[in-house]
């Protein structure tokens, strides 16, 4: 999977974290931080090649896959490593 998303947007955030908590490999490709000069952030590109575009449309598609035993363990630890964002 493919992500398109910038390391300072929250709802990227959000997604980077939940594909981590579901063991999910995915490529974060990077935006221009000019709104004029990109797409909406966060878009998901599916292995089939389906795009889906914003946090609650990705993660609603997320959902479809088993969590792993440990992803938990990936939730708490995020909790006490990173900084949230202020929205």
């Amino acid at each position: 999977m493919e992500l398109y998303q910038a390391e300072w947007c929250p709802h990227s955030h959000n997604v980077r974290q939940r594909l981590t908590e579901l063991g999910i490999d995915f490529m974060a490709r990077q935006v221009p931080a000019d709104p004029d000069e990109r797409m909406e952030i966060p878009v998901l590109v599916t292995d089939e090649g389906d795009r889906i575009q914003g946090e609650d449309d990705i993660l609603a598609y997320l959902d479809r896959f088993a969590e792993p035993t440990d992803a938990g363990e990936h939730r708490e630890k995020s909790k006490e490593k990173v900084e949230s964002f202020d929205a």
